[in-house]
This record gives structure tokens, C-alpha cells and sequence, in this order.
């Protein structure tokens, strides 16, 4: 069977206004911190990233050591499968504030689930587009034709759902001819993701062979009556739902269950051994800390004001600290936004900041889906800082213009390492750490040697097309 990708003339588009009554949240292991307002000195603190700036211009050596500027700092473990705070699927559900599954302080992951068996198979419909495929596909036609079909549902720029595609990769090599299909099912999370282009790069980035299809609407995800990015179902040639896994993990015993219903189809395997793959594997150093009852984990922090209304109003911490950030917004559409002018703590003494939670320093528009830079500056006087706990730190970022622009960072009042730096870091002539933000998705910026707590991040950039849409975590060994 072969597969190009093929734009499918949408239907009707009908307008949903379900932001405020759909709660989305990745499920992190470790309770989030109350965050409390901190307060805040009476005149704004020296931007930390100019001063980072300017000491790492006058020391020669840590200039020595890094890349040349236009160098990417690629770090070996940057396509390695790897963890996230708990290894939780981010979860949806259409009730106001229902309770959050990132409060729990279990370590229970989501488990893999062995169904009843049932011959009712939800309907692939609503699609805007199809990819890798000129078909337009459906369960049991597929399963009429003698194929084991794997549902895997993901969103391009969700951490856990990127973590899977290694796996997903290996299957789809390994049993594509022996009658595997693999239907990924693409339900955004954010608006930008709807688009055609950004998917279909995202594809290309991440070598996915398998069809695709656009689920902008979310209607076939609603058929499924599902609530998890990634989540995938697995159908044999009977067009029976026989399994199904929530999150990352259990690959063994999923790659287990595809064997056997190929091989309850007649496929012949002997000549494709069984290497059982391994989930990823904790850092030693969280693992550690986790025993000693100390292990928190930073969980996925939203920037649009619409997650962190409902997650106060769900009587949880909200992912800003600042009070200034609710008072400015006036809810009178789905749409609304507010530019607030605030006063960040200073960032140089970590008991100014509370953890696990965003503060903001300048000029800033809060909107829906993200915070965006209000302002065009010189000397980065306007940043965000965040006290986190994790191995590993991503951001999901956009540019409203399309032109590519710089943010800079640094871990605890330092720039950036090679030891220290997420794929997506670069350096500078003068050893400044920044990450080029060109496209909209999501970028690697810290990978410790190993997990630490209670460090700061500052990020920040003279452009006003900077905006952000999410910070995840990581505490697996290797991976983003």
C-alpha cells in the first residue's frame, strides 16, 4: 500500500466556541505548587539577560568554549525518546473545570487497557485534509481487507505524542508488509496546529510514513470519545477494538498485541523477531531524588489566559503568578485580549519566585492561547522567569509575522552550555545562548546532565513577535 499526501476539499466549517468549557492538562506526577502573589519590588530589577549578555561578552573563556554563531548546539540525546514530568497524556474533557489529573501525588501512569471486545467502530469523518495517504480511509474497510489497523491519536508540537513517534516509526517499518496500518489521527490542540503546511512539515521533520488525517474540528476525536493526546486504539481484521493505551509508555506490551492480532490474521512473523522495546528510562538523579521523597516534577505550563482561568476556577494555582495578568483581562468573547505592563520579582534570589509557575518583567499581551511580547526593545528589558524542577525544558513558540527571530536564555544567571543546551540552542560570537525562533513549533531549550531543582529560567527577546503557548518537562535519561 503506498501513501502521498493529498489536500481534501473541506466541508463546512461551523465555528465552536468550546474554549471556555473544554479543561486541558498534561499529567505531571508531582502537585504544582500554590503560587501566591509574591511581592514585588517597588522599581524593576536590571534585566537579567542584558547583564548575562554583557558578562558573557568579557569572559574570554567561556567564549572559547562555545560554537561558532551560527553553530547549533546539537545535543547527541536530541532524537532519543524521553520523559516528561509523569508520563501523563495531556487530557481534554468538554466539562467546565472538571477535576485536574495533574494534582494527584500518586505515581500511578496511564496504563495500558485491554478492552472489551466490541464490533461498533467509531466513524473517520470531518477531515479538512489527508496526508501520506489518497485515500480517504475508514476502520472497517480497512479491516475488510485482511489490515490490523493502530489508531494513534497526536497533536505535532505535544511532548508526550513526539516520544511515541520513535516507536510508531519501528512498528510501521516492521509490519507494514505484513498487514500493520498505522492511522494517525491529528487533532490539534492549538490554533496554529490546524494549519495544512505546518502539519505536513511536521510530518517530513519526524519521518511519518503512515496517513494522517486533519481532524481540525475534532469531530472523529469525539466519535472516539477520546480525551488524550497521544492515545491509540488497536482494531483486528474482525474490526474489533481488542486494545488500548493512554500516554507514553508500555510499548512492549503494545508491539505484543499488534503481533498477535497480525498473526491471528495469518501474517507469518518468524522471520521478524520480537525485540521487546524498552520504555525510557528515568534520570538516576530524579529516580534518587524521588526516593528521598524530594523528586517534583514541574508540570506543563499554559500561557493563554483561557487554561489559566480554568485552572483557577477549578480552585488549583494558576501557571502565572502575577494577579495583574487576571486583572487586565475582561472576559467579554473567547477572543479577548489585554496588554499588561507588570513588575517581575528579582530573578537573582530564587525565594523571590514561587515554583512551577511563569512571571513576567515589561510589556505583554495576554490572549487566548499564548502570552506575546507587547513591545519591539533594544536591550531586552521586557522577559519571563520560571522557577522549574526537570531534567530537560521545551517551549512551544510562534512568529505572527514569519520572520524568524531570537530569544535569549539563561539557566540560573548563566548562559547556556553545550552540557547544559536543548537541541534548538545556539551561541553567539560573544557567547550568548539564544534559541532562533522560525517556524511554529515546539523547541528543545535545557537538557541538564541530569535533573535539577528549583533553577531559573530567563527568556526574553527584543521582538514583539515573540509569543508563547506552553513550557513542558522532562526526567527521562535521554530525550526532550
Amino acid at each position: 500500500m503506498r501513501f502521498r499526501m493529498r489536500r481534501v476539499t473541506p466541508g463546512v466549517v461551523f465555528l465552536m466556541a468550546l474554549l471556555l468549557t473544554i479543561a486541558i492538562a498534561c499529567g505531571p506526577s508531582a502537585e504544582q505548587s500554590p503560587a501566591t502573589n509574591a511581592t514585588e519590588p517597588t522599581a524593576p530589577p536590571e534585566a537579567p539577560l542584558a547583564a548575562a549578555a554583557d558578562s558573557a561578552a568579557t569572559v574570554e573563556a567561556q567564549a572559547a568554549e562555545q560554537p561558532a554563531a551560527t553553530e547549533p548546539a546539537m545535543d547527541s540525546k536530541a532524537s532519543e525518546s524521553g520523559g516528561t514530568s509523569g508520563e501523563q497524556p495531556t487530557a481534554v474533557s468538554e466539562q467546565p473545570a472538571p477535576a485536574d489529573p495533574t494534582a494527584t501525588t500518586g505515581s500511578a501512569r496511564p496504563a495500558a487497557v485491554t478492552v472489551p471486545i466490541s464490533t461498533e467502530i467509531p466513524t473517520i469523518e470531518g477531515i479538512d485534509a489527508w496526508l501520506n495517504t489518497e485515500a480517504e480511509l475508514q476502520i472497517g474497510e480497512l479491516a475488510a481487507e485482511g489490515k490490523v489497523v493502530l489508531v494513534d491519536f497526536w497533536t505535532y508540537t505535544c511532548i508526550n505524542c513526539i516520544r511515541t513517534l520513535p516507536y510508531l516509526r519501528d512498528w510501521w517499518a516492521q509490519y507494514e508488509d505484513d498487514g500493520l496500518v498505522i492511522l494517525g489521527i491529528h487533532t490539534p490542540e492549538f490554533e496554529f496546529e490546524k494549519d495544512y503546511q505546518n502539519v505536513a512539515d511536521a510530518i517530513d521533520t519526524h519521518s511519518v510514513g503512515w496517513p494522517v488525517a486533519q481532524d481540525n474540528r475534532m469531530t472523529t476525536w469525539r466519535n472516539f470519545e477520546n480525551r488524550y493526546w497521544p492515545a491509540k486504539y488497536l482494531y483486528n481484521v474482525r474490526g474489533e477494538l481488542i486494545y488500548s493505551h493512554f500516554g507514553e509508555g508500555a510499548y512492549g506490551e503494545t508491539e505484543q498485541r499488534i503481533r498477535n492480532a497480525l498473526v491471528e490474521a495469518g501474517a507469518d512473523l518468524s522471520d521478524d523477531p520480537f525485540n521487546v522495546p524498552q520504555d525510557q528510562a528515568r534520570d538516576q538523579a530524579f529516580q534518587a531524588a524521588r526516593q528521598s521523597g524530594q523528586g517534583v516534577v514541574t508540570p506543563e505550563l499554559y500561557a493563554g489566559w483561557h487554561r489559566n482561568f480554568l485552572t483557577a476556577r477549578a480552585g488549583r494555582p494558576p501557571y502565572v503568578a502575577q494577579p495583574e495578568y487576571f486583572e487586565a483581562i475582561e472576559i467579554s468573547s473567547d477572543e479577548s485580549t489585554a496588554i499588561i505592563d507588570v513588575t517581575a520579582p528579582d530573578v537573582s534570589n530564587p525565594s523571590n519566585l514561587q515554583p512551577h509557575a511563569m512571571y513576567f518583567q515589561g510589556q505583554w499581551s495576554v490572549e487566548p492561547e499564548r502570552i506575546r511580547h507587547a513591545r519591539a526593545t533594544e536591550n531586552l528589558e521586557d522577559y519571563l522567569a520560571l522557577k522549574y524542577s526537570s531534567k530537560s525544558i521545551n517551549a512551544v513558540l510562534t512568529s505572527d509575522s514569519g520572520e524568524p527571530y531570537r530569544v535569549y536564555l539563561t539557566v540560573d544567571g548563566a548562559m547556556m552550555t553545550p552540557e547544559n543546551a536543548g537541541a534548538d540552542v545556539q551561541w553567539d560570537e560573544n557567547g550568548t545562548s539564544y534559541i532562533l525562533v522560525d517556524v511554529p513549533r515546539m523547541y528543545a531549550l535545557v537538557d541538564n546532565p541530569q535533573y535539577l531543582s528549583d533553577s531559573i529560567l530567563v527568556m526574553g527577546s527584543n521582538s514583539d513577535d515573540f509569543g508563547l503557548f506552553a513550557f513542558t518537562f522532562g526526567v527521562y535519561a535521554e530525550g526532550p
